[in-house]
């Protein structure tokens, strides 16, 4: 009976991962059918673990642009509940990634949280992912920490859409990061 119930399970396992291409032919019509299925700009990869639904990969990360806004720490916090933080940035080609996602989503460049502070010593930046804080995208100008309170990075800001740092209680959009 054990090994009729195993059988019948491993049918309807073999049934149903067969559904998504079952109307596709070749391989071609296969990467066709996840690559418009997929927002990701990078190419299929098959060789390693995929992004949760909804989260973009580059390279070895995932990202998700959360259009609600809110204050830096409550958009760190909805990132943690995802099992992520907010995003941190390390090289233009990542920063450029996570730019184009946002335009495809939100049809714009809206000013956006990324994971970058300084609020335990002025100056000293830091990832709220851990990660080395060496890449860094600030307009002209900034960090300028003006009012003595701007802890937190915004980026897509001015007219090159850089990086500011602006106080953490802004209310904006954010992106959140998370390891594969």
């Amino acid at each position: 009976m054990l090994t009729v119930s195993l059988l019948v399970c491993a049918m309807m396992a073999l049934t149903t991962a067969g559904d998504v291409t079952s109307n596709y032919t070749d391989v071609a019509s296969i990467n066709t059918y996840y690559a418009s299925n997929n927002t990701d700009d990078t190419s299929i990869n098959t060789d390693g673990p995929s992004c949760p639904a909804s989260w973009n990969k580059h390279n070895d990360r995932c990202f998700l642009y959360v259009p609600r806004a809110l204050d830096w720490a409550d958009a760190e916090k909805n990132c943690l509940s995802l099992k992520g933080n907010l995003a941190s940035v390390h090289s233009v080609e990542e920063y450029q990634f996570i730019q184009t996602m946002i335009t495809q989503q939100s049809h714009g460049n809206p000013i956006t949280w990324i994971g970058g502070t300084d609020s335990q010593k002025n100056n000293v930046w830091f990832w709220s992912d851990g990660r080395p804080f060496y890449f860094t995208f600030w307009c002209a100008g900034e960090p300028n920490n003006g009012g003595g309170n701007q802890n937190c990075i915004e980026m897509n800001y001015g007219v090159h859409n850089c990086w500011d740092d602006v106080q953490c209680s802004s209310t904006l959009p954010s992106v959140c990061a998370t390891n594969l």
